[in-house]
């Protein structure tokens, strides 16, 4: 049997045989032109290639591997076998670049630590830009130890075992900034401060957010062929951490940070936290929850950027024949 007629036209997965000896997970080529694409078929069922990806993923809305609307195609266009296949950049799934498809016994935890980080730099924010005279960040100990510490922390340990590495260094990072950071803020507990004088219990701090701009900044450059959300919530993060650390170093013998860059931190450090809780929504909204996808934006220089052009050429072509 030819490659091009290598798989079954009646939803049912085929038997392992001589001939057949991928079973169920079969290849065909995408019309001569060279390309070999995975039609995953269900053990059970027969259910279309929108199975093989992650719930939420924009697949799934266009039902089957007939049609990937807007979308740029079907991106396991790219595959050459099961083993390499790999799915598009996915803000949801905290994954800057392709990647393989999540083990399907196992959910995704990577809202869990976005919406985590996204609360904790919600609070910590709004009091570093002196939002209603609120300028004490003592009410953040509770949420940096034990929501955007420890649940993050996890998160980031779950992202190991579905083996998204960008996802684990990011969210176990930050989860230890938080659970770090709540040791320096913890009032009379471990007496950080009090081993200082004068300012350079300011300066140390301030050496200890430029650190995080360093560590943010990486992780931005690495999110530059994703999408414009998920590569955002990194670019307002290294912002604030800039500001807020650039604050503290310019502290005068004897005086405060500098106000205006810390409230500067402070804006960007907000709206880190609202791109953080919109990519946690796209990773959990999918069609059994939402009405509607949730818009990610791929950059026009990232792969499904370039399948997005590459579809309207054809599409213009064919319609100039």
């Amino acid at each position: 049997m030819s490659a091009d007629t290598a798989y079954a036209t009646n939803g049912n997965p085929r038997p392992i045989t001589a001939e057949n000896p991928m079973g169920s997970e079969e290849k065909f080529t995408t019309n001569g032109n060279g390309l070999n694409r995975n039609y995953l078929s269900d053990s059970t069922n027969g259910a279309s290639v929108a199975n093989a990806y992650p719930p939420g993923h924009p697949a799934h809305q266009q039902g089957g591997y007939q049609d990937f609307g807007d979308w740029g195609g079907n991106p396991l266009a790219h595959a050459s076998s099961v083993d390499s296949a790999r799915l598009p950049a996915f803000a949801g799934y905290l994954q800057p670049g392709l990647y393989k498809s999540p083990k399907s016994n196992f959910g995704n935890p990577a809202p869990l630590g976005l919406s985590a980080f996204a609360l904790t730099t919600f609070v910590l924010s709004l009091i570093n830009f002196n939002t209603m005279d609120v300028s004490e960040p003592n009410i953040v100990v509770g949420l940096a130890f034990g929501y955007g510490g420890l649940v993050q922390l996890l998160a980031g340990m779950w992202e190991l075992a579905v083996g998204n590495t960008f996802g684990a260094t990011a969210l176990g990072s930050y989860g230890g900034f938080w659970i770090s950071f709540a040791i320096i803020l913890t009032p009379g507990g471990f007496n950080i401060s009090s081993a200082y004088s004068g300012n350079k219990f300011d300066l140390a701090l301030g050496f200890y957010l430029m650190g995080w701009f360093i560590f943010t900044f990486l992780l931005w450059i690495l999110t530059l062929r994703s999408t414009v959300v998920f590569s955002l919530l990194f670019f307002w993060l290294w912002l604030a951490f800039l500001m807020l650390g650039i604050g503290y170093l310019v502290t005068p013998e004897g005086g405060a940070p500098n106000s205006g860059l810390l409230k500067a931190g402070g804006m960007f450090g907000l709206l880190s936290a609202f791109f953080a809780w919109y990519v946690a929504l796209a990773g959990i909204a999918d069609d059994s929850n939402s009405f509607f996808v949730i818009p990610v934006w791929h950059f026009p220089w990232s792969v499904k950027g370039r399948e997005a052009r590459e579809k309207v050429g054809n599409k213009t072509e064919r319609e100039s024949v």
